[in-house]
C-alpha cells in the first residue's frame, strides 16, 4: 500500500444552471479530467452557506471548489455576486484557522464550457495535491 499515491478529497459545490451543465458537457464530450472531485449540485451558488465549506473541511475534505455562473449570467440575478463575497470572507477565515486559502476556490463555468470545466478540475486537483493533505485531517490522526 505504500506505493499508492495520495489522492485528495475535493468537494465541488456547483450551480445547477451553468457549472453542472458545463461538467455534464465535459462528460458527454468524453473530456478527460481527474476523478478526484465529488460534486454536489445546488440551484445557485448564492445558496452556499459558509458553514457548508467549514463542514466539508471538518469532515475530511482537502479542498473545496465552488463553481457557478459568470457574473451577469446568474439565473437568480445576483447569487454569484453574493457567493463571491462569501468566498472572499471564507478565505480570510481559513487563513486565520491556519488552513491555506488556496484549498478553497471559486470559479465561473458556463453550460457551454465543458473544456474549461476539465481545466478547472485539473488545476484544482494539482493545487490541492501540491498542498498535500489538509492540516485538519492530520490533527485527527
Amino acid at each position: 500500500m505504500a506505493d499508492e499515491e495520495w489522492k485528495p478529497k475535493i468537494l465541488a459545490i456547483i450551480c445547477n444552471w451553468c457549472s453542472y451543465a458545463g461538467a455534464d458537457l465535459a462528460g458527454s464530450a468524453r473530456t478527460q479530467y481527474p476523478p478526484d472531485v465529488r460534486a454536489i449540485r445546488i440551484m445557485c451558488t448564492g445558496r452556499v452557506d459558509p458553514l457548508f465549506i467549514m463542514k466539508a473541511f471538518a469532515d475530511g475534505a482537502d479542498g473545496v471548489l465552488v463553481s457557478g455562473c459568470h457574473f451577469g449570467d446568474c439565473h437568480y440575478i445576483a447569487g454569484n455576486y453574493k457567493c463571491a463575497k462569501r468566498m472572499f470572507l471564507m478565505k480570510s477565515i481559513l487563513k486565520d484557522l491556519g488552513i491555506d486559502d488556496h484549498r478553497l476556490r471559486m470559479t465561473f463555468v458556463s453550460a457551454s464550457e465543458g473544456a474549461k470545466w476539465a481545466k478547472v478540475i485539473e488545476d484544482v486537483v494539482k493545487t490541492v495535491k501540491d498542498l498535500g493533505p489538509s492540516p485538519l485531517n492530520q490533527m485527527k490522526q
